[in-house]
């Protein structure tokens, strides 16, 4: 289908780049186009039931680490749809006039009819705190008696996405840890990303700190993936589907798996990262001790309090926003609606721990270019050359090293069209090329891959690794240890698809 140029998965050293694509590096990897901004769509505050931070901790502590633009979503239940919501604004409208570089949302962890949770959010405004409160009443699973898996409660999901389109500017939805608990049935992602609004997966969870090993951690497992399948999980998720590789979702990470046989039918749906912060490990925040009901009575938890001494052993164990997981959307401008804009077209690419500084891909043929999310159509018969920029990491990480870039893989797919509803494969899923950079620190190393005779449509993708972990005598991401998953030390990065169409 892709024509003689696919050259199976040798690992090739850095080709030369042709001296016709350095002229035009910039324009075709859109850096006259897009600011690339940092964000994270799921946090908590000391509104939700389970976590501590006030809002202006947890702002304050993402522009500690460079974000640009963030979420907050604490979690759809009854004492915070009637006690939380206005507060919460409040706090938000401060934080906005605060820390004014911060692109800052009010959103919510929404409770899906018939599935797990979502990310919801929309443009901010003077009526957001009501809209948000209307949707959580009406929506929301807990509140509506709406979770158990059945047709009647994903036909609930469907409208309550519709209720957003006609009733919000903006609004984004995002499938949060997919796989955790197996409730989101493969026709359920299909039908939420056929609404249009629904613009994908997280393609890693939070609480990635999770998995440090005793003692000086939990022993628990990267985003707390540490489940088997329940009595509304899918039953055609296998064993592994519980599981995190390398912490990024099966559905994510398996090659050919969910994400690919969504993106086969030629249709967007993007991958996202994120902190889920809660709990953060190593903060010297605790929350006070309350009585048991204090949340349920008031809807939210006293300011914590400094303790003075790290906590490594915080619940859930996740970090700040942009701390480990960064989400990177490439904004036409600085502004709210742009980064919204990004988010949906699916100008994203994730990484943790550092692994690299930036991360560019792009495809051209017959005069034509497209990065992220984007696509060309060319002539059946022409040639489509990929272009991948990285920028290796110069600066400690969270670990107190410097992450090093062992190999980036290119991989493609067939695009063929419509597939059944609780399709999970794509077979003609390769890696096509694996490019080994050698490592300079701040360094960009680029490389390029040529499809020759193109005679079918496919889109191609990008992940990177520090190379510590894959399967044995192969290059795939292996199951994290439940008890032993130290995070930085088993790093990836994954970019969204461009996509080939031919005529």
């Amino acid at each position: 289908m892709l024509g003689a140029a696919v050259a199976g998965t040798s690992l090739a050293a850095a080709p030369p780049v042709s001296a016709d694509i350095t002229s035009e590096l910039g324009r075709l990897l859109g850096r006259n186009r897009y600011r690339w901004l940092i964000g994270d769509h799921h946090t908590h505050t000391q509104y939700s039931y389970d976590a501590m931070y006030t809002v202006d901790n947890v702002v304050a502590g993402a522009r500690l680490h460079g974000v640009d633009w963030l979420v907050i979503t604490d979690h759809g239940y009854q004492a915070h749809e009637k006690s939380s919501v206005e507060p919460t604004n409040e706090d938000v409208r401060a934080a906005r006039r605060k820390h004014r570089e911060v692109l800052l949302w009010q959103g919510i962890e929404w409770n899906v009819p018939g599935a797990e949770h979502a990310t919801v959010f929309f443009a901010p405004g003077t009526h957001e705190a009501t809209l948000l409160r209307t949707f959580e009443r009406d929506h929301d699973s807990r509140l509506t008696n709406s979770g158990s898996g059945s047709p009647e409660n994903e036909a609930k999901a469907l409208a309550a996405v519709r209720w957003l389109r006609q009733n919000t500017r903006d609004p984004i939805v995002v499938v949060n840890h997919p796989s955790r608990n197996g409730r989101v049935a493969p026709h359920e992602l299909r039908a939420m990303r056929d609404t249009g609004l629904v613009i994908g997966m997280e393609g890693a969870p939070g609480a990635q700190a999770d998995g440090f090993p005793k003692p000086n951690g939990n022993g628990g497992a990267r985003g707390g993936y540490v489940n088997n399948p329940g009595s509304d999980s899918w039953p055609g998720y296998p064993a592994e589907a519980y599981r995190t590789y390398g912490g990024f979702d099966w559905m994510t990470a398996k090659l050919g798996g969910v994400w690919d046989s969504l993106l086969s039918e030629g249709k967007g749906f993007w991958i996202t990262s994120n902190s889920d912060s809660h709990y953060n490990r190593g903060d010297v925040l605790t929350r006070p001790a309350v009585p048991g009901d204090y949340y349920d009575k008031t809807g939210k938890y006293p300011d914590p309090v400094n303790s003075g001494v790290p906590q490594l052993l915080a619940p859930y164990a996740d970090f700040y926003p942009g701390e480990f997981s960064r989400t990177y959307v490439g904004a036409t401008a600085r502004t709210h609606s742009a980064v919204a804009s990004a988010l949906r077209a699916g100008r994203i690419w994730v990484t943790h721990g550092g692994l690299v500084d930036n991360l560019e891909f792009a495809a051209y043929g017959d005069g034509q270019f497209a990065t992220y999310g984007e696509r060309i159509r060319v002539r059946r018969g022409s040639s489509v050359t990929v272009v991948i920029a990285a920028r290796l990491a110069y600066r400690p990480n969270g670990s107190g090293s410097i992450p090093k870039l062992r190999r980036l893989d290119l991989i493609t797919g067939h695009t063929t069209g419509t597939a059944s509803p609780d399709a999970m494969s794509a077979p003609g899923t390769i890696v096509a090329e694996s490019f080994a950079p050698r490592w300079w620190p701040g360094h960009t190393v680029v490389f390029q891959h040529t499809f020759r005779d193109v005679r079918a449509p496919f889109y191609a993708r990008v992940r990177g690794t520090d190379g510590n972990r894959h399967s044995p005598g192969g290059i795939e991401p292996v199951s994290d240890v439940i008890g032993d998953s130290d995070p930085f030390k088993d790093l990836w990065c994954y970019t969204n698809p461009v996509f080939v169409d031919v005529w």
